[in-house]
């Protein structure tokens, strides 16, 4: 009798593969506003949350609501924010991309207005409003890829805080493995080659190699798909450049 394969286990969803969204503190949006209307609110917390680089700050409203927010350099517990488009221009402060002047640091960008925040959300990063224009506002993005977006769209003022978390060495493997741990991914990832004939398609033999094809069909039966699905082409580009 065959046995499942890795593949097959995880398409089946079990805890091993699933998000571990019971980790999570919850959506890190932005809450709605009409009109002109200026929301203050009080930094209660900075928290840290398991798998994201940036910490989080939680946010009570003067209406009572609590809300999780991306925090810039420089906050701490006690100081206010503003959400809304009379909003002074402070770090931490959330207003519309057309409200704010060129050469501003923003981050957590709306990609259509009332989205809550879609874009430069990674820890340490900002990018730029270069200009404006009656219906667009041009942002240089941390990728260094210039778009516009509608000036309606809402984003903070400053930098995401958590800058230079990536410059501090691991030192030890056991660092990497916590890190690895809180991803809440399948890991460590063996090796399709390394396993035995039973537990893979590409398992067994005297030495480490497929034995066939690691190409395979779309339509290929579940434990026997694997490697390279419905390849175009593999191996080496070949060819002029155009």
């Amino acid at each position: 009798m065959g046995k499942r394969i890795l593949v097959q286990r995880r398409g089946k969803g079990t805890p091993t593969f699933r998000a571990p969204t019971h980790k999570r503190m919850g959506e890190v949006k932005y809450r709605l506003t009409s009109g002109d209307v200026v929301v203050r609110g009080k930094v209660i917390a900075l928290l840290h949350e398991s798998g994201r680089g940036a910490p989080v700050a939680k946010v009570k409203f003067e209406d009572g609501l609590e809300q999780i927010m991306l925090p810039p350099e420089g906050i701490a517990v006690g100081q206010e924010v503003e959400i809304g488009t009379g909003a002074s221009l402070r770090a931490g402060n959330v207003l519309p991309l057309g409200k704010i002047p060129e050469g501003t640091p923003i981050y957590n960008i709306e990609s259509l207005p009332g989205d809550g925040g879609k874009f430069v959300r990674s820890s340490g990063t900002y990018a730029t409003i270069l200009s404006h224009t009656p219906d667009k506002t041009i942002v240089l993005l941390p990728s260094k890829k210039v778009r516009a977006f509608d000036p309606n769209c809402r984003a903070t003022i400053g930098v995401v805080a958590g800058g230079g978390r990536i410059e501090k060495p691991f030192v030890k493997a056991g660092k990497k493995y916590y890190l690895a741990k809180a991803k809440g991914r399948v890991w460590p990832k063996v090796r399709g080659v390394a396993m035995n004939p039973v537990s893979h398609p590409h398992g067994g033999g005297s030495h480490q190699h497929p034995g066939k094809p690691s190409t395979v069909s779309r339509n290929a039966p579940p434990g026997a798909k694997v490697g390279l699905i419905a390849a175009r082409s593999s191996g080496r580009k070949k060819g002029k450049k155009r």
